[in-house]
């Protein structure tokens, strides 16, 4: 049953919608609830992923269960609670980071984070604090990055991270804080700078010929039979990418080197609650990974600009005077 929320915020909200791929709106949504033990989310930032929502973008997303346009993106959501029930545990202007939300009736939520306002089951709101402001966005890549590294059945951090795009890095940092010196590729010589603990080098440069645990954060359904010429016996290989097309690779080589293969699924609350302590006790660094801004009324900029520009690292969309 629907309840009555403690300041009768109107619950209605501007939000993305992709209609179609690579067809975008800035619409006016009713909201759908409250019901017990949901909040009220007045968002502030949103980042846009250059992994899952360019798939939704570009139409290449692979079909599962909810997916179809109409739809809402963004799962990096950060904001304040601004209104609340009487079942739950927070409270008026707790500062949160949101994983997304289905709360616009009609229009499918995914991942529904990119909308001014929210109302979402306390469950998928975490707090936060105040001191991450914007940087807080990040904290769904660093808990994918998180799960990548403890996916498989090798505890070591990895000694090959391939992509130095915003996951890379965090894969790069967290193995690093693990006792870890890995060696990251990278194509994009824009994207080679801003290491701090590893290295960063091209594949063609790379002699290496013994790496025994590489993380794939590129997304590239054709590196893997690249990254078995690197590889040691019995070396692995995670799959932390996101991969449209079919993973396929030559079965001899992969055979020769009895090669382990590991996928990492999506992260979890454990994960998230993990990263927010490695940043919480400056073990985890987010600095310099948000390279544009742009406020959400010029969303129809911002999306073409953060999938496209390679000198996008990461886009945040300013949703406090949308």
């Amino acid at each position: 049953m629907e309840v009555q929320l403690t300041t009768g915020v109107p619950l209605s909200a501007r939000a993305i919608v992709f209609d179609e791929p690579q067809a975008l709106s800035l619409r006016q949504l009713e909201l759908t609830g409250p019901e017990p033990g949901q909040v009220v989310v007045d968002v502030e930032w949103t980042g846009i992923s250059t992994g899952t929502e360019k798939l939704l973008w570009s139409g290449r997303m692979p079909m599962f269960p909810g997916m179809g346009y109409p739809l809402v993106p963004g799962y990096e959501t950060v904001g304040r609670v601004s209104d609340c029930t009487d079942a739950t545990t927070l409270s008026l202007g707790d500062r949160v980071f949101v994983s997304g939300a289905r709360c616009f009736g009609e229009i499918r939520g995914l991942f529904g984070g990119a909308a001014s306002r929210l109302v979402v089951d306390e469950s998928k709101v975490m707090p936060i604090g105040d001191a991450l402001e914007e940087d807080a966005i990040l904290l769904a890549l660093a808990a994918t990055a998180y799960h990548a590294l403890n996916a498989g059945r090798n505890e070591m951090p990895p000694d090959l991270i391939v992509g130095h795009g915003v996951l890379g890095r965090l894969l790069a940092r967290l193995a690093v804080m693990e006792g870890g010196a890995p060696t990251v590729w990278e194509t994009e010589e824009r994207r080679a700078s801003g290491a701090d603990g590893y290295v960063v080098t091209k594949p063609d440069a790379d002699r290496r010929r013994d790496y025994r645990r590489v993380v794939d954060a590129s997304g590239d359904t054709g590196i893997i039979d690249t990254l078995m010429q690197h590889l040691e016996r019995c070396g692995e290989i995670v799959l932390a990418g996101f991969y449209p097309e079919r993973v396929s690779f030559d079965f001899p080589a992969a055979f020769m080197r009895e090669a382990t293969f590991s996928v990492a699924a999506e992260w979890n609350d454990e994960d998230l609650q993990s990263v927010r302590g490695f940043v919480a006790d400056g073990r985890l660094s987010l600095d310099n990974l948000i390279s544009h801004r742009l406020p959400a009324s010029e969303a129809k900029t911002a999306y073409p600009t953060a999938f496209a520009d390679p000198d996008c690292l990461k886009m945040v969309l300013d949703w406090r005077s949308t």
